[in-house]
């Protein structure tokens, strides 16, 4: 199945879908020179996704039965209701030649909810690089071969199978037993979650925050990538209060009331803000050695 899509405008395909992506290793998310390819559990069944994109003109090609469910989101999935027009960075020079520089970026829409949260409740408390092992091992394991010609891709586990992964196994993958309690709980309501979709973003949130586990960070950074959220911040991050503030003001480290003052001008537009920050490149200052976290698997 194919179809092509002519955005009107630039479109960055690799920057507006790289935050979908978990490490360099990901096996549900692969990019390179050629596009980028997405292997998923869709309402209509597994399927993936290949994207290519010259200028506006972006070409789609996908597999199995949740290939025409996926084509029809193409422009939903590349932001193409994520109006970017009244955004004015101007104020910060760094994001302004940011913006310019990136013009086809916009946040990324799934429709899709566990297959975002799943990765997101394994990076709760750990290292970016111990909760992308955990989900490259978790999708290898336990996902199935993703429809389509790249057999490197794998479509991550259903509800179903996350339910019956047992304790022993979690652990073989790094995921403690509080993280493990809180993916069972949402896999035992994964029709409810993905009822989010067809809400605003304020109440898909709260939804989200009923189950056991599920915090703040957790249920916004599911809604930035499943609704394409423009105004949902991240509170709760060991690193983005830190690159906010410092970007902003100069200062090395910062608080999330902090980061939230900062961008409150921005009100409505938040997490597109976000997205220019984290497009710049630059990081807040860094001292003394990095954070050593405990193998779980060795306990």
């Amino acid at each position: 199945m194919e179809r092509t899509w002519d955005a009107g405008r630039p479109v960055d395909l690799l920057g507006t879908l790289g935050p979908l992506r978990r490490g360099s290793g990901d096996p549900a998310h692969r990019s390179d020179a050629a596009g980028y390819r997405w292997a998923c559990h869709t309402p209509a069944g597994p399927g993936t996704l290949a994207l290519s994109a010259a200028g506006p003109r972006v070409t789609a090609r996908a597999w199995g039965t949740g290939g025409d469910w996926l084509l029809q989101r193409v422009p939903t999935l590349l932001g193409e209701s994520d109006d970017w027009s009244a955004l004015d960075v101007s104020a910060v020079p760094v994001l302004d030649r940011t913006r310019r520089a990136r013009p086809g970026l916009r946040l990324p829409s799934t429709g899709l909810v566990l297959d975002v949260l799943v990765p997101a409740i394994l990076e709760q408390k750990v290292t970016g690089q111990e909760a992308w092992r955990s989900w490259k091992q978790l999708v290898w394991r336990y996902g199935t071969p993703a429809p389509g010609p790249d057999e490197r891709l794998r479509v991550p586990p259903s509800a179903p199978v996350l339910l019956d992964i047992p304790t022993w196994e979690w652990h073989r993958m790094g995921v403690d037993l509080r993280r493990q309690r809180t993916i069972r709980a949402a896999a035992g309501v994964a029709a409810r979650l993905e009822e989010c979709v067809t809400l605003t973003p304020e109440a898909a949130v709260a939804r989200l925050r009923v189950v056991p586990g599920i915090g703040a960070w957790t249920a916004a950074e599911t809604v930035q990538r499943a609704l394409g959220a423009a105004d949902v911040v991240s509170v709760g991050d060991y690193h983005l209060p830190n690159v906010v503030v410092h970007l902003l003001t100069g200062r090395a480290r910062g608080t999330d009331e902090e980061m939230l003052e900062l961008l409150a001008p921005w009100a409505g537009q938040r997490q597109r803000v976000m997205r220019l920050v984290e497009a710049t490149g630059i990081g807040a200052p860094r001292f003394g050695p990095r954070f050593a976290y405990p193998d779980i698997r060795a306990m």
